[in-house]
């Protein structure tokens, strides 16, 4: 099996996990950003991640890949329950960290960002939605304090470092993807058990963090 990703997609990062999760071998492609033709002569769209099956046919959508790895060997692991909390706290902080994470990303040494191409066409796309990345760069120092402020209520909600509620659920493929994008962001506080849960799900997904990235 292959899977097409982008390495700074958190959408991406949730069809990562499952695989090192339950220690199954995938070739990971990252595409350049500015590809739109593979993925459309694969699904019909421009999207990642796209898992191509053994049998050769291709499955899109990051959760639809998420449950139908976890359930091909009959043993899932996703049985946890979800906890309306952990969605409000990442409704609340996805009303900013766009604009922390966006400019950063695209200064990154990512696969995807490897032509000034690919670059351009991100910055294009993205700009267009939050405005421009320089000026939230030169202005994140405030986003810095308040992803830092918001990380202590939700250090409050974590149960164990192996799962945010205590047992593996949809709940952890939501909240690790974001958490792993932010070790992008230098100068953000992590309170211990937030911490603990990034770093011990990063070693059990075998999905590497951007500390050494970090802007």
């Amino acid at each position: 099996m292959k899977l097409y990703i982008y390495e700074h997609c958190p959408f991406c990062v949730k069809a990562r996990m499952i695989f090192g999760l339950k220690n199954i071998p995938i070739e990971i492609k990252a595409l350049a950003n500015d590809d739109e033709k593979t993925p459309i002569s694969m699904v019909g769209k421009k999207v990642l991640p796209i898992l191509q099956k053994q049998d050769g046919s291709f499955m899109p959508e990051s959760m639809d890949i998420v449950h139908f790895i976890d359930k091909s060997d009959g043993k899932p692991l996703l049985t946890g329950a979800t906890n309306p909390k952990i969605a409000a706290w990442l409704r609340q902080v996805s009303e900013y960290t766009s604009k922390l994470l966006l400019p950063r990303f695209v200064q990154a040494p990512l696969e995807e960002f490897a032509t000034p191409e690919a670059k351009k066409y991100f910055t294009e796309k993205k700009q267009a939605s939050i405005g421009d990345f320089k000026e939230h760069l030169q202005h994140s120092e405030g986003l810095v304090k308040k992803i830092s402020h918001d990380l202590r209520a939700l250090d409050e909600l974590i149960q164990e470092p192996n799962a945010v509620n205590g047992e593996l659920s949809e709940d952890d493929f939501s909240l690790w993807p974001l958490l792993r994008s932010l070790s992008i962001v230098k100068g953000v506080v992590l309170p211990s058990r937030v911490q603990a849960y990034r770093d011990n799900m990063a070693k059990q997904t075998q999905v590497n963090l951007f500390t050494s990235l970090a802007i």
